[in-house]
């Protein structure tokens, strides 16, 4: 196998396939990136969802209705715990555009998500988004997770069928054969809880609190709700058949929701660590734990 690895999106990318990729594939690659981080992000001042916070409009958002839709169904598994309005909150904690990290000591409860859908505040259609008044989006929850599913697109219509992207700790994987990925301990990343077998053409994704922390019981989980970081739960892995966003944003409803109810929304694979030490997971889970 080869393995290219490079930086996007402010996170470390891994792309394994079967011979060492072309130049033009690379660029190919790194060209949809780009694309849809001038969409969707809320760190760039020239992005789409920038100009989004600034002023009502329409605006051209590639996936606007398969992302946002989804957090439509996220928003209500989760009873409003996850939703794309979140920015603000993190804003105000201190996670902002210029990474300033320092909270402000001010909470900022998002709006509701589905009362903004449902009186017509935010529409959407497959060409983008429309407001009636200036909002900070933030698709984090499961954005990461969509984009490395237009990555491996991207391999996969040149014919590149033995591929692995994980763009840090959300994976997909095509090919012939399984591969085992060791799931990191939460507390210390030179150890694992266990190991997943995942099959091709499943993507496995993974959420901690630990991933990106500012300050005591600050970091990037915030349940929408309330506008604070979350802290029943520490860490989430979910497998799923084919949908690389799904297991993003099932991984993050995880810290909020009971399995049964995302289980309703969507068949996949889990585990998840709660704060108190204990460990749940699918009954039929294709691994092993060692805790």
């Amino acid at each position: 196998m080869a393995t290219w690895t490079f930086e996007a999106i402010g996170t470390r990318w891994e792309v394994d396939t079967a011979e060492p990729l072309d130049p033009e594939v690379q660029v190919a690659v790194l060209g949809v990136i780009e694309r849809f981080d001038r969409g969707w992000s809320r760190f760039r001042s020239d992005s789409a969802v920038t100009a989004m916070a600034q002023v009502a409009g329409s605006w051209e958002l590639e996936d606007a209705e398969w992302l946002l839709g989804f957090y439509d169904e996220l928003h209500a598994a989760t009873d409003g715990a996850v939703t794309p309005l979140v920015g603000r909150s993190l804003v105000e904690l201190g996670y902002d555009a210029d990474y300033s990290l320092r909270p402000t000591g001010r909470d900022v409860v998002p709006d509701d998500w589905s009362s903004l859908r449902r009186d017509g505040a935010v529409t959407i259609d497959r060409r983008g988004v429309t407001t009636t008044r200036p909002l900070l989006l933030d698709v984090g929850a499961a954005g990461k997770g969509l984009l490395v599913e237009h990555v491996a697109d991207v391999l996969r219509v040149r014919g590149l069928n033995q591929v692995t992207v994980d763009a840090s700790g959300d994976l997909y994987h095509a090919g012939t054969t399984p591969i085992r990925v060791a799931l990191e301990h939460p507390a210390d990343p030179s150890r694992a809880i266990g190991v997943l077998e995942v099959q091709p053409e499943d993507a496995l994704c993974a959420s901690a609190v630990n991933r990106r922390t500012w300050g005591n019981g600050l970091h990037h989980v915030v349940d929408g709700r309330t506008g604070r970081p979350t802290h029943d739960v520490v860490a989430v892995w979910t497998l799923v058949d084919q949908s690389c966003m799904r297991a993003d944003g099932l991984a993050t409803a995880h810290f909020f929701a009971e399995p049964e109810v995302l289980m309703d929304l969507h068949p996949h694979h889990f585990v998840r660590i709660h704060a108190d030490g204990r460990v749940l997971r699918s009954p039929d889970l294709p691994g092993e734990l060692f805790t």
